[in-house]
């Protein structure tokens, strides 16, 4: 019996299914279309995870491993599940067990399931909880090309949201050039949702340097505007939800400045 799956259907609560549905879009055209949901709130999810991740990883998993076979059986029928909270109980679960397996073989597994299981990783809470504390850590002292091409090839809107979002992990440890470099990338994105992940990454950024973040904001953006003299600076190029976002934490009057197209370096 899958234990996860089983603890997460136990904790279905049918009168929270239509607000979900609701907040995360599930409508015709919306970004969540088609998308079915337990009505199991995130906290709860959490719980259910603390007590069912250590049961996740089988005994035989390097045997599995040396087979090809899929080292997380259970992970990958919760994966694949109709239900958006049991395949967030999947990535929470993944995380946990790539938390704690130290250098062991399972870090590269967890990373290896994560990457081939983006097409269900598929809506903005699910890219969110899941790709800084696995994918971004995995990379922190390695090379990042996966997260610019995620960001600039993405299949999926969600995987270039990856792209972006995985680069917390580096901004909390000091490292903001990867942010500045895939928001560049991202600059011109067509959904909203792009526009508030790229905005929120650079607003992380800027807590760690601001004076980095307005250099960006007041930088020309590379090439779009060749042989524009001056080139415009990128705040007054970009999406307006994007720039809310990034300089939400300025100073009232600095920010209305930026809002009203009058800051110039």
């Amino acid at each position: 019996m899958n234990q996860l799956l089983k603890e997460m259907m136990a904790h279905a609560n049918p009168s929270q299914v239509a607000g979900l549905s609701r907040f995360f879009k599930t409508g015709p055209g919306q970004y969540g279309e088609g998308d079915k949901f337990l009505g199991i709130k995130v906290p709860v999810t959490r719980e259910v995870v603390r007590g069912c991740w250590k049961e996740m990883l089988p005994a035989d998993w390097q045997e599995r491993a040396v087979r090809s076979d899929t080292p997380f059986p259970e992970l990958e029928e919760c994966i694949r599940s109709e239900y958006h909270e049991v395949r967030l109980a999947a990535l929470l679960t993944l995380v946990e067990i790539f938390k704690h397996a130290k250098k062991s073989p399972v870090k590269p597994m967890c990373v290896d399931f994560y990457l081939a299981h983006t097409p269900f990783i598929n809506n903005w809470d699910l890219v969110d909880l899941s790709c800084y504390p696995l994918l971004g850590e995995w990379l922190l002292d390695k090379d990042r090309s996966q997260l610019y091409d995620l960001a600039r090839n993405g299949r999926t809107l969600w995987e270039q949201r990856i792209g972006i979002v995985s680069t917390m992990t580096f901004i909390r440890h000091g490292q903001i050039t990867d942010t500045f470099s895939i928001a560049d990338i991202l600059l011109h994105h067509p959904h909203d949702l792009i526009h508030k992940a790229v905005g929120w990454l650079l607003r992380e950024a800027g807590k760690k340097d601001k004076t980095a973040l307005e250099d960006y904001l007041l930088g020309p953006e590379p090439d779009r505007h060749a042989g524009l003299d001056p080139a415009p600076p990128r705040y007054l190029t970009m999406p307006r939800t994007m720039l809310r976002y990034a300089i939400e934490k300025f100073p009232e009057a600095e920010r209305r400045a930026y809002l009203a197209g009058t800051i110039l370096r």
